[in-house]
This record gives structure tokens, C-alpha cells and sequence, in this order.
């Protein structure tokens, strides 16, 4: 793969839609409203005459709109830069890709640093707690502007994979084909014992002041800790050990506390990094939202699924141990049982959890070759999803 493929997208813009506006309501899963929403989002390709090659990719726990190109005056590309554009996994000459960041972020969605119409003041806790449907809802409306009824696939890792999933739960007659990426049909007593240690390690910071801090100091350092908690879980032991080893920064071991190991001062570079652009409340609502996640919430599993025609490529990574692969096999093997069209490719990767946003050449063999017979057997000649046969043989 060219290392240099992003640079064909070039700048790009992110673009807002609001909906839900007076006297009009967003209503949420916890039948609380909030109106007007925005959300943030970005476009690559072109959307084709009959409309059937849009793509939704879904952002992971802290990302963005931003997934590929470049923004003016700045250097970073976005953060799948490497899988989105001309003659890659998500080929932007063949496809139309949106991006949008999820309800409850801070990357120009509304959430809980958003003004509050009644108040005229940040929402803080004053936010409605949301979850993942309420992601996925939020969603269907933008694409109902850009007026797409059909996508040829949801995609997304982690919390995206979340998303993925309840779009085909929600949305099934919408959707052609998903790929979720390492992540889970419901998240488990260990993942939310992760995300509550971040939680009270934000909230025990007093500048968190309850949520309260738009105009006094940020908790910046209980949002660097959580952060540096989350990352842990994002690496291997042997990602670690391959980087970092036992290494000192000068060499040797003084007899102090503080960042002398590489692996500690890797660790508070993220934290603090990461605090330049994310809001500690948002990190407070997408990490519970992310909690919450369960499909089957409502439903029995079967009758839940009844009737899906949606196929699923589910991806692991052999060294995630975060969202290990056996949460992926579970959610081919409920999907089956269901009769829904489902496989399971694990990718051999030492890089744990963030492999998805590592291993571009092995996920964009994967990819191809899926949406090319996704494509083939979804969509016939007027864009009317034909009768059709499992292609996984």
C-alpha cells in the first residue's frame, strides 16, 4: 500500500446539520428530549446516481468527523487516513464515505459542553445521559438529509463497532452489509470496570467541580489519568515490550517518583495530549453510553434478529485483549444462529486493541473483497436489493 494515499483526498471541511429544532424534539432511549442536536460530519466521493455506494463510518470512543484528508492549516491527516481515499479499502472513486461525530462528543456535535437553549450556558450534567441508539438515531436523521436510504455497509471499531451493530438492529432494511471491528454484542463486567476507573479518576479531580468547570479551570489532571488508564487497555503487553521495554529515559534508575520509565512518560504525553482536545463531561457520557451497550436489551436474541438480510464481516485482533476475539465469534455465532449471514476473521496483530487503527493492508484485503461481493449481490441494476444466496460458502 502507497504511504502517501491520504494526500489525494486533500483538504477537506467538516460540515454541521442540525435537526430537532423548536418546537421540535429529540426524543432519547431515556424518554428525556433535547433539541435543537448537530451533528458534525464529513464526506468523501461522490454519492452515485441511484444512490447505492454510501458508506457510514462510525468513530471509536474519543474520535471525530475528521477520518481522512486534511483540514486547512493543519498537518495531522484524519485518524483512518490510511483506509479512506483513492485506491484504498474504502475507495473514494467507487464510494461515497460519511463520517460524523457522535452524539454527546466535543468535536462539533452537540453534547454536554454544548449550550443549553434554556440557560445559555454549557449543558454540563444538565445533559441527558445518552447511549449508543441514541448515537445511531441521531445518525439516521443526517442521513435522511443527505438523503441516503440504503448504505452498502456501516463500518466502525470499538465503540463504532457498537454503532454498527445496533444500526443493523435498528435500521436493518437501511443497511447492506456491516463490519464491525473489535468490539463486542454488549460490554462486559471487565470493560465497564475499566471505564468506571477512568470515571472517578476524572471526578475525583476537584476542578471537576461536578461537572461544572466551562468557566474555571479544566480537570485536566484527572482527564490525563483517565486517559492514561484507557490507553493501557488499548496496547499488548508485547506492543509494550517491543516499544517501551524496562527502558529509562537517561538511562538510569534514580531512586524518585515520577515519569522515569519510557512506558510512564508515553503514558502522561497521551494523558495530556489528550486533554487539549477532548472535554472531560463528553468522556463522562460516551464512556456510560458505551456501558450501557447490550442488543438485546429489550428483545429475545431471536426475535430480535428475525428477518435481518443484512451480512455481517466481523473482525478481532488476535493480541486485542481489551475486546478479545471471542466477543467477536459470539456475535457471528448469535447472528447465525439467527440466520443472518455472518463470518469471523481474526487478524494475527501484537498490536492490541488499536490494530484496527494500525493494520491497514490486511483490513483492506478484507474489506475489498467483501463490499465487492456485498455490492454484486446487495444492489441490482435499478438499486433494488435482489433475492439473494450466501456468498461465504
Amino acid at each position: 500500500m502507497r504511504k502517501n494515499k491520504a494526500d489525494h483526498i486533500g483538504i477537506v471541511e467538516t460540515q454541521y446539520f442540525t435537526f430537532a429544532c423548536p418546537p421540535d424534539k429529540f426524543i432519547l432511549e431515556s424518554n428525556e428530549s433535547i433539541g435543537p442536536v448537530t451533528l458534525a460530519y464529513e464526506t468523501y466521493g461522490e454519492l452515485n446516481e441511484d444512490r447505492t455506494n454510501a458508506v457510514l463510518v462510525l468513530h471509536a470512543l474519543t474520535g471525530d468527523a475528521h477520518a481522512a484528508g486534511f483540514h486547512e492549516g493543519q498537518k495531522g491527516a484524519g485518524w483512518w487516513h490510511d483506509m479512506i481515499g483513492p485506491g484504498l479499502a474504502f475507495d473514494t472513486e467507487r464510494y461515497f464515505v460519511i463520517c460524523s461525530n457522535v452524539l454527546g462528543g466535543c468535536r462539533g456535535s452537540t453534547g454536554p459542553a454544548s449550550l443549553n437553549p434554556a440557560t445559555q450556558k454549557p449543558y454540563g450534567l444538565d445533559f441527558p445521559l445518552i447511549t449508543i441508539r441514541d448515537m445511531v438515531n441521531a445518525q439516521k436523521y443526517l442521513l435522511d438529509h443527505l438523503g441516503i436510504e440504503k448504505l452498502l455497509t456501516v463500518v466502525g471499531g470499538s465503540m463504532g463497532g457498537m454503532q454498527a451493530l445496533q444500526w443493523v438492529v435498528s435500521y436493518p432494511h437501511m443497511v447492506a452489509s456491516a463490519i464491525p471491528i473489535a468490539t463486542t454484542w454488549e460490554h462486559t463486567p471487565q470493560q465497564i470496570a475499566f471505564n468506571e476507573a477512568g470515571r472517578q479518576a476524572l471526578m475525583a479531580d476537584p476542578n471537576w467541580n461536578n461537572g461544572d468547570y466551562y468557566e474555571r479551570r479544566v480537570p485536566e489532571k484527572g482527564l490525563s489519568v483517565a486517559r492514561m488508564i484507557g490507553h493501557i487497555t488499548y496496547m499488548s503487553d508485547t506492543s509494550m515490550n517491543e516499544k517501551f521495554g524496562r527502558r529509562t529515559k537517561d538511562g538510569e534508575k534514580p531512586f524518585k517518583f515520577g515519569p522515569k520509565f519510557e512506558i510512564e512518560s508515553y503514558l502522561h504525553y497521551r494523558g495530556y495530549d489528550f486533554v487539549k482536545r477532548f472535554d472531560p463531561n463528553s468522556y463522562l457520557y460516551v464512556t456510560r453510553a458505551a456501558d450501557y451497550f447490550s442488543v438485546a436489551d429489550y428483545k429475545p436474541i431471536g426475535k430480535l434478529l428475525e428477518g435481518i438480510k443484512t451480512r455481517l464481516l466481523v473482525i478481532a485482533f488476535s493480541g486485542d485483549w481489551l475486546y478479545p476475539p471471542y466477543q467477536s465469534q459470539k456475535i457471528v455465532k448469535i447472528c447465525r444462529d439467527a440466520g443472518i449471514d455472518a463470518k469471523c476473521r481474526t487478524v494475527r496483530s501484537h498490536y492490541g486493541h488499536d490494530a484496527f487503527l494500525v493494520e491497514f493492508e490486511v483490513q483492506t484485503r478484507l474489506y475489498r473483497r467483501f463490499l465487492k461481493k456485498v455490492k454484486e449481490t446487495a444492489f441490482g441494476p435499478e438499486g433494488t436489493p435482489p433475492i439473494v444466496k450466501s456468498f461465504y460458502g
